[in-house]
């Protein structure tokens, strides 16, 4: 498969990245050459400099060959163009990143005609994750499938936890009311994703994921060591496009208080959704919060273009006693430390798009793909084709590497766990866990 990706930013760069690990045919082009330069020294990718909307450079690099086009630079209205010449050009599937959301909610217009296939929104990404994570208050990462059927959550195990000291097989044995499959532990202060086994154990302040169906979500509650408490009140710092989407995503279902340090932004989002509370004043004033009664938030949200004011605004939040605390970051490095610094959990709005895109170049019949937030993983969803690999054995008699793990099917709309002794079925929709250098080889099992 030969794929084009145009904008070497972080989008570009982490699709790049996700890519590498197979033996894809993948071009990646920029006008930056050190953006290029230090692509090239990190990944297995072609790079070629240069301004994607010349035809000469598309056709030098055999755009008519291509079997997807990803246009992914910071300028919606560059990937709009290179998309519509790219298909003409002869490119199979273009998709395009674009940041205005009234593009994909637009039914009038049949954007293919135009020679877009798909769209895609980092910040209308972004938004709904915020809506998904304040609706599972305790967890600081959640995945849903088919509507919550099945649910990837995770969270820091707390000191009063009963899996504390515990096996992974042990706990399995111990808590047989409470279906769940432990499918990642990050232990504390470390980089490292560990895809446990039964002899795995569960250590305080570890920041595990489960998969499990609805119906067992309140017991992990116990087993985390966790309280579960309702989110009603809550407030979001800036009126950026993703804070007044998030809004307007939550205004229905919480009491939302929007601050926003520009005069006329404030009128603006004010008027845009009027029954939010919008306050004009600088969320990084310490006095300003306390006025508008941060104490009494169940959950603040920051963001803001600056990553920085996110992360701290966030860090008062948590001092003054708020719950959940999400934050905003443009730094793809700092996802990992949300655990470390204290604050629940950070988003980027960059790699939710990059995962979002990434589901379009998968082999198989891949129905999602998600990333979870604090770390380098992916999770897939299957539809299991007639005699694929992985109808063929028990679970526990499967080949699958030791970087996945099976985290369920959903099955006639009824999730279900995959021990060892579970038979996946053509018909089935299951999920998978793996680190990106594992995606390749559990395809296979699925083809």
């Amino acid at each position: 498969m030969k794929i084009i990706i145009v904008g070497a930013g972080d989008v570009g760069f982490h699709l790049a990245k996700l890519l590498s690990f197979d033996a894809q045919d993948t071009y990646l082009v920029d006008l930056d050459g050190e953006r290029l330069e230090y692509a090239s020294s990190h990944i297995d990718v072609i790079t070629k400099k240069g301004d994607a909307t010349s035809i000469k450079l598309l056709k030098e690099i055999n755009i008519d060959k291509a079997d997807i086009f990803l246009a992914v630079t910071e300028s919606q209205n560059t990937n709009f163009t290179i998309s519509v010449i790219a298909k003409k050009l002869g490119a199979k599937k273009t998709i395009a990143r674009i940041s205005s959301h009234e593009f994909i909610q637009n039914s009038e217009i049949d954007f293919t005609e135009f020679g877009i296939d798909s769209m895609i929104s980092p910040g209308e990404l972004a938004a709904d994750e915020i809506k998904m994570l304040l609706h599972q208050s305790a967890f600081n990462d959640t995945i849903q499938f088919e509507n919550g059927t099945l649910n990837i959550l995770g969270s820091t195990l707390e000191y009063n936890s009963p899996l504390i000291n515990l096996t992974v097989q042990e706990a399995r044995e111990k808590f047989t009311d409470v279906q769940f499959i432990t499918i990642a532990i990050k232990p504390e202060n470390s980089d490292e994703t560990i895809i446990p086994r039964g002899n795995t154990i569960y250590k305080a302040n570890d920041q595990i994921y489960f998969s499990t169906p609805k119906e067992s979500i309140k017991k992990l509650y116990t087993l985390m060591g966790k309280t579960q408490f309702g989110v009603k009140d809550v407030m979001i710092l800036g009126g950026s496009k993703i804070g007044v989407k998030a809004a307007r995503n939550l205004c229905d279902t919480f009491n939302i208080k929007l601050i926003e340090i520009k005069q006329q932004r404030a009128f603006e989002v004010a008027e845009k959704i009027p029954n939010v509370l919008v306050i004009k004043g600088d969320g990084r004033n310490v006095e300003l919060l306390e006025e508008e009664n941060i104490a009494g938030m169940d959950a603040f949200v920051a963001v803001t273009g600056d990553s920085e004011t996110n992360i701290m605004s966030c860090l008062v939040a948590k001092s003054k006693g708020v719950k959940k605390t999400i934050a905003l970051v443009e730094n793809m490095d700092y996802i990992n430390i949300s655990q470390t610094i204290g604050i629940d959990t950070l988003i980027n709005k960059k790699l939710l798009a990059a995962s979002a895109l990434f589901k379009h170049v998968r082999k198989g019949e891949v129905l999602k793909l998600a990333n979870l937030h604090n770390v380098d993983a992916e999770v897939l969803e299957f539809l299991v084709k007639e005699n694929s690999p992985v109808t063929k054995n028990i679970v526990k008699n499967i080949k699958l590497t030791k970087k996945a793990v099976f985290g369920g099917v959903i099955r006639n709309g009824v999730a279900l766990m995959t021990f060892g002794d579970f038979q996946i079925q053509a018909g089935d929709k299951a999920v998978v866990f793996c680190l990106p250098e594992a995606i390749h080889k559990v395809e296979k099992l699925f083809n």
